[in-house]
């Protein structure tokens, strides 16, 4: 080998060397980014859940608001016919 040629052969390997360091800089980041990434996507999923078992428990509050309604209004037509109350 000559050393036109060695030179050549260590500069090409240099730069490879420096593309191969990029390339691992630019992996690890990659992986900080996807970390941080999932780590919000659980953390929406959890308030996602959260809100829904708030909205679940305020779905069952109304029903039971709803039935006590249902239960008033029976007493009340009742009362208005025994009072004969109601308009023909």
């Amino acid at each position: 080998m000559t050393d036109e040629t060695h030179n050549l052969v260590l500069e090409i390997l240099r730069v490879m060397r420096a593309d191969n360091s990029e390339a691992k800089r630019d992996r690890a980041d990659m992986k900080s980014r996807t970390t941080a990434m999932e780590s919000s996507l659980g953390s929406i999923q959890s308030e996602v859940g959260h809100l829904q078992a708030q909205i679940g428990h305020l779905q069952i509050q109304i029903a039971s608001q709803t039935s006590r309604l249902d239960r008033v209004d029976e007493r009340l037509d009742r009362i208005e016919r025994r009072l004969d109350l109601v308009e023909a």
